[in-house]
């Protein structure tokens, strides 16, 4: 039995001190972990699954995907506006926006075709884009993947897209309830870009 008059050996006290880490660590990884995944989920990337039909061919319903959300957190950062590129796909927030399944506010997915200081316009099924680069106007889906399924794009649409804003629409234009419907996209509601379908896996695909 140990004396309590005898002096704690080196040992037991190195092996208390070592205890006492192990709890520290695993505090700190118990607090840490979900602090650390919910700034990369806020600021960095999310996961997002597609709901509908609106993106078809080039997504499908189920798909999985990651989002990307550092240019807009950047762009905060800096005290301006995210604007992704033309064609971009891209996730963001709509407040009372009429979809396939009612009125919701969750997030949607479409992609970019105007931007900011373009006037969109559609007419007689096809959709034109005039700006100061393009002033006799030009297509554009020609010459690229998606516009493939988008021979025709119903609706009769001018708009001059403020600074602010992008005009979005769904690549099955036939089935999708886009900027025609709800207007531009502010800044301030995108949330970020597609960058991965990660499932299924045999459609792995960088965008």
């Amino acid at each position: 039995m140990h004396d309590p008059d005898e002096p704690i050996s080196d040992n037991n006290k190195q092996s208390k001190k070592e205890g006492w880490r192990s709890i520290a660590s695993t505090l700190f990884i118990i607090i840490a972990a979900p602090v650390i995944a919910l700034l990369l989920i806020n600021f960095v990337f999310q996961s997002y699954e597609v709901d509908g039909p609106s993106m078809e061919s080039t997504l499908q319903n189920t798909d999985r995907l990651i989002v990307w959300k550092m240019p807009r957190t950047i762009a905060k950062i800096k005290g301006s506006d995210y604007i992704p590129n033309r064609g971009d796909i891209i996730i963001f927030k709509r407040h009372g926006a009429v979809t396939e399944t009612g009125s919701t506010d969750k997030q949607l997915i479409k992609r970019v075709i105007g931007l900011p200081g373009d006037r969109v316009v559609i007419k007689s099924g096809k959709v034109t884009i005039y700006n100061e680069e393009n002033v006799n106007g030009f297509n554009p889906d020609a010459g690229v993947d998606h516009g493939n399924n988008t021979a025709h794009t119903d609706g009769n649409v001018d708009i001059t897209v403020n600074e602010d804003e992008v005009f979005v629409l769904g690549d099955n234009r036939s089935n999708s309830l886009d900027s025609r419907f709800f207007g531009a996209v502010k800044a301030h509601e995108i949330v970020g870009k597609l960058e991965y379908r990660i499932f299924p896996f045999n459609k792995f695909e960088q965008f």
